[in-house]
């Protein structure tokens, strides 16, 4: 399987996540410039976290109009998985992909921390290796990490059971419903707050992030009747 993980000016992520890939994971990866007009030779795509244009405006607001996001919307479209992680996230939810926004943190204070993570549903694309209910540690680090939505909105995440992460016990950024990373009705685009590629070695305190993408690449297996 062969991920395009997207850079935009600003990205910082983007290292650990290509690491997770290629040396925890042992897929292919590739960095992609977000000037890029064409992902058609990939499989998955990941948008990771940090500044994207200095978050200038608020966070995302301007990376989504980059050139690749284009073709990142085309990608989800087409079924393909779509992962954004942190700023990634906000970059997914001003393009439209995922429903609602992104607030400053409860306390107005950059948060980097480990915390737990309940898995709420582990029958997507992105969970498939986890069981339901499972506490996993996780590290956040991130300014504008509260997520929101309308109570119409809501409803319709927990209707179709598209909430996939919640904080365990302290909800730290002060997201609505304890809210982590949320799904697509369509199952193939997450977006989640905390960094999984920053948890895929037990040396980094924490492998519970490599099944996440473990998922992906077993879902996408069975997708394509691809046997390894």
């Amino acid at each position: 399987m062969k991920f395009a993980v997207i850079v935009f000016p600003g990205s910082n992520c983007d290292v650990d996540m290509y690491h997770a890939i290629k040396d925890e994971l042992g897929e292919e990866a590739e960095y992609v410039w977000h000037t890029a007009d064409n992902l058609d030779q990939f499989d998955g795509i990941l948008l990771p976290g940090g500044f994207s244009y200095g978050d200038y405006l608020r966070s995302g607001a301007i990376a989504r109009f980059s050139t690749v996001m284009t073709e990142v919307v085309k990608a989800a479209n087409a079924g393909k998985p779509v992962l954004g992680i942190c700023n990634g996230f906000q970059i997914l939810l001003e393009a439209g992909l995922l429903p609602g926004a992104m607030r400053r943190n409860r306390d107005l204070k950059f948060i980097c921390r480990p915390v737990q993570l309940q898995v709420e549903n582990a029958e997507t694309a992105f969970t498939n290796s986890y069981s339901q209910g499972d506490v996993i540690n996780i590290p956040v680090a991130h300014g504008e990490g509260n997520y929101y939505c309308d109570e119409v909105t809501l409803e319709t995440l927990k209707v179709n059971n598209q909430i996939v992460f919640t904080y365990k016990g302290d909800n730290p950024n002060g997201s609505l419903e304890k809210i982590a990373g949320i799904i697509n009705q369509q199952g193939n685009v997450l977006g989640m707050m905390p960094h999984p590629e920053r948890a895929v070695d037990s040396l980094l305190g924490s492998n519970d992030g490599l099944r996440l993408f473990q998922s992906i690449v077993k879902n996408w297996r069975e997708s394509h009747v691809v046997n390894a």
